[in-house]
């Protein structure tokens, strides 16, 4: 089912989001201090690739206050917005019974677009 889900979401749109996703990642890496957020975007590229069957989880790692620091600087400078888009999609596809899969794929992703930082891709 998983792969079914996949390929549609790819045809219908999974593949022009990856690309944008790709696109911004590169984008941010040229500048030094626009790195560790291109790889972020790179998270979530990976995701909106192929959403069905991945889970997004917390990493225990010793960078706490660090992820913490990054997540708000990224809600700041546009994740709120990148989240709040997710989260759009996600209410309009799951008004339908047919819809409610990608929605929650879209849910999936404004959570991950939300605080990106301190998360894993499973």
């Amino acid at each position: 089912m998983k792969t079914l889900g996949n390929i549609i979401w790819l045809v219908f749109g999974g593949f022009l989001l990856f690309l944008h996703y790709i696109f911004s990642g590169i984008l941010m890496c040229l500048t030094i201090i626009g790195i560790p957020f291109g790889l972020q975007i790179f998270k979530i590229a990976h995701i909106a690739l192929w959403p069905f069957g991945k889970e997004v989880v917390n990493v225990d790692s010793g960078s706490g206050i660090l992820s913490f620091i990054m997540n708000i600087l990224w809600i700041i400078l546009g994740g709120f917005w990148l989240a709040l888009h997710h989260f759009f999609w996600g209410i309009v596809f799951s008004i339908t019974i047919v819809g409610i899969p990608f929605g929650i794929q879209h849910f999936k992703m404004a959570r991950l677009a939300l605080l990106p930082f301190g998360k894993r891709i499973n």
